[in-house]
């Protein structure tokens, strides 16, 4: 059997700053193997390794930059993770999975989020959520890239990463009317 595959959103450098130094300090660093991430997809198949990174080089092309909004932080009951708003996340997520078998856990509604703690005891997530919402202001990112991995039962595996067309700036729009 074929490992899985994983797609994931990287942000932009600010917001992936601050979403790396948050899982820098809160995740057990015993499990942190990958950088701070909004999973897209858990489980795409990964005998279909080609067909899935030639999806993801077509629709990164024809697609700006997605924007989100970091709302909230939210409880992941065993950890903490930033609630993100990107209304751009449906469709896009359509658009890569248009095709391709999807597991029921990549089926259902989305919540997207930067989980910057997992796996600890309740306690010291609640302790996590306080420290975390003491200090939040919600803040407007992008999605630079869709990165793709390979599951390998613990560790990821980066099997390949594709950047987003350019964003269009309000003074870029401007330009060309």
């Amino acid at each position: 059997m074929t490992d899985p595959l994983i797609v994931t959103l990287e942000a932009d450098a600010l917001s992936q700053a601050r979403f790396d130094a948050a899982r820098e300090r809160w995740f057990p660093a015993a499990r942190n193997f990958v950088p701070a991430h909004v999973t897209l997809f858990h489980q795409l198949p990964g005998d279909r390794v080609g067909a899935v990174a030639e999806r993801l080089a077509h629709v990164t092309a024809a697609t700006p930059a997605p924007p989100f909004r970091v709302v909230s932080v939210m409880p992941l009951g065993r950890g903490a993770a930033y609630r993100l708003e990107m209304p751009a996340l449906g469709p896009l997520r359509s658009r890569i999975s248009d095709g391709f078998e999807i597991v029921p856990q990549d089926r259902g509604a989305q919540r997207p989020h930067v989980t910057v703690q997992n796996k600890v005891s309740p306690e010291e997530a609640k302790a996590t959520m306080r420290t975390l919402q003491a200090g939040f202001v919600p803040w407007d990112g992008h999605g630079t890239a869709l990165r793709l991995w390979w599951y390998r039962g613990g560790p990821w595996e980066a099997a390949g990463r594709h950047a987003f067309a350019e964003r269009e700036t309000p003074t870029a729009a401007a330009a060309t009317r």
